[in-house]
């Protein structure tokens, strides 16, 4: 999770909502991601994707059977989907998101009743420092609007 922090970070100084993933297979990070949507103009360019890509073109297959993906914000429901996608072992998140997770804050979609495929959920590992980053990213932002 420190490592999805650390991609947070780089978010941050980029601008951008300070989401960070990294794609962890056998104790290797094989994927990670930050946030770039403004940067790309992109609105599926959320952390955890752009993960997802990195870890699937370093093992040449899209099933990342075994992995985990740590983020420092719980999955959005196109993220959450992508776990699901992508054959994730597990999802470890740090802060909550009531107004969009979807890992269990206001969806389930990585155990979604009828799914072929379940991912199992750790959320609040690391949420402090987790939830400290969203919050400042948000204060200079209120600060920066008149």
């Amino acid at each position: 999770m420190q490592e999805a922090l650390l991609e947070g970070r780089k978010a941050l100084a980029k601008g951008e909502i300070p989401v960070g993933a990294v794609v962890v297979l056998d104790g290797e990070i094989i994927g990670r991601g930050h946030n770039l949507r403004e940067t790309e103009h992109n609105a599926t360019a959320h952390a955890e994707i752009i993960a997802l890509r990195e870890a699937g073109k370093k093992l040449g297959t899209w099933r990342l059977t075994g992995a985990v993906l740590y983020v420092t914000l719980e999955p959005c429901p196109m993220c959450a989907g992508a776990l699901v996608q992508a054959r994730l072992e597990r999802v470890v998140y740090g802060a909550d998101d009531p107004k969009s997770g979807a890992a269990g804050s206001l969806l389930n979609i990585p155990q979604f009743p009828g799914w072929n495929h379940f991912v199992k959920i750790t959320g609040g590992v690391l949420a402090e420092e987790a939830t400290a980053l969203l919050q400042e990213f948000f204060r200079e932002r209120r600060k920066k609007k008149p």
